[in-house]
C-alpha cells in the first residue's frame, strides 16, 4: 500500500543480515516473507523477533507484492507471512459480502482459507489498517470530523472540497465510487485529483487539496499533523493483521500462536503508527524499530 525508499530497503537488508547472523541455533526452522511496504516490513520484523527469541531459525524472503507473496505461500515457497483480513477476504478468497465485525471476519477468513487452501490463520492483532479520509486539523471542525458531516458540507458547498485520491482507489468499485454513493456525496470529477498515495499527504499539507485518501495507521498522518475523519457509518472494511501459515507448518510448530500472543495482545494503533513514523519519517530500519519495541515492552530480552 505504501512506498518504501531505496535507502530504507538498504537499511532493512543490512539489519536483516545482522540479525540473521545472531539467530539462535536450533532445529526449528521457518521461512517467512514480508509485504513490500513499511508496515509489512515492521510487522514481519516483530514476528521474526519473537520467533528467533523463542529459538527458531527464521529464513526471510525479500518484500513482495500482495499477489506474489500469496502465491509464494500457497505454492509452499514460504511457510508464513503477515496478511490483513480484509485483503484475504476480498482479494484472495474473492468474497463480496462485507463483514463488519473484526472477530467475525477473522473467523470467516480462517475457516475459508483453511478449507480451500490449507492455510491457517493465527494471532490476530486488533488494530485496523484500513483506508481513510484525512484533512488538515485546522479544517476538521469545518468538515465536522466525520465523513457523514463532510458529505453534508459537500452537499451545501459542491465546490468547497477538493479531493486527492490514488488511481486504484478511485477506479475500484469498492473504493471511491462506492464510498461517495454510500455517504450520499455527489462529487464532480473535476473536484478529484488523482495522485500516488504518498503524495496525497503532501498535497494536503500544501493546501492543494482539502481531503485526501489515507491509510489509518500511516506515520505520515503524524508528520503532517492530519486528522482522520471518523467513518461513522462503517463503510471501510476491517484490515486486521494476522499470521497466515501453512497448516502443516503450524501442526509441526503448534507453539507459534503462544509465542505471538503477547504481541497480538499488546500492539495498538498508536504503537504501529509510531513504528511506521520511525521508519518513514525518521529513516530507521524496520528491524531496528521492531527490536526496540519488543525490548521496551519486555517481549524479548
Amino acid at each position: 500500500m505504501r512506498r518504501v525508499s531505496c535507502a530504507m530497503l538498504v537499511l532493512l537488508l543490512v539489519a536483516t543480515m545482522a540479525l540473521a547472523g545472531c539467530a539462535k541455533p536450533g532445529t526449528k526452522t521457518i521461512t517467512m516473507a514480508s509485504k513490500d511496504f513499511t508496515e509489512g516490513y515492521v510487522l514481519t520484523s516483530l514476528v521474526v523477533g519473537l520467533l528467533r527469541n523463542a529459538g527458531f531459525t527464521v529464513n526471510e524472503k525479500a518484500g513482495m507484492k500482495t499477489l506474489i507473496i500469496r502465491t509464494a505461500l500457497t505454492s509452499k515457497q514460504i511457510d508464513a507471512y503477515v496478511e490483513f483480513t480484509g485483503t484475504a477476504w476480498t482479494t484472495h478468497l474473492k468474497k463480496t459480502d462485507i463483514i463488519r465485525d473484526p472477530v467475525g471476519l477473522f473467523d470467516a477468513v480462517k475457516q475459508a482459507d483453511l478449507a480451500a487452501n490449507g492455510i491457517d490463520w493465527v494471532s490476530r492483532i486488533d488494530f485496523n489498517d484500513t483506508y481513510a479520509l484525512a484533512v488538515r486539523k485546522a479544517d476538521a471542525a469545518k468538515f465536522g470530523g466525520r465523513i457523514s458531516t463532510l458529505a453534508a458540507y459537500v452537499a451545501q458547498n459542491p465546490k468547497g472540497a477538493l479531493f486527492a485520491v490514488n488511481p486504484e482507489f478511485y477506479e475500484r468499485p469498492d473504493g471511491f465510487p462506492a464510498l461517495t454513493k454510500f455517504y450520499g456525496m455527489s462529487i464532480p470529477s473535476n473536484q478529484v485529483k488523482l495522485m500516488d498515495a504518498g503524495i496525497t499527504y503532501q498535497a494536503l499539507d500544501n493546501k492543494q487539496v482539502d481531503v485526501a485518501m489515507a491509510y489509518s495507521t500511516d506515520g505520515l498522518l503524524r508528520k503532517f499533523d492530519l486528522q482522520v475523519l471518523e467513518d461513522d457509518k462503517s463503510f471501510f472494511p476491517i484490515y486486521n493483521p494476522a499470521l497466515c501459515i501453512q497448516k502443516d507448518v503450524l501442526a509441526k510448530y503448534p507453539e507459534i500462536p503462544t509465542i505471538l500472543a503477547p504481541l497480538a495482545q499488546k500492539l495498538t494503533t498508536e504503537d504501529i503508527t509510531s513504528l511506521n513514523y520511525a521508519v518513514d519519517v525518521e529513516g530507521k530500519s524496520p528491524n531496528v524499530v521492531a527490536e526496540q519495541y519488543l525490548k521496551d515492552n519486555s517481549l524479548i530480552k
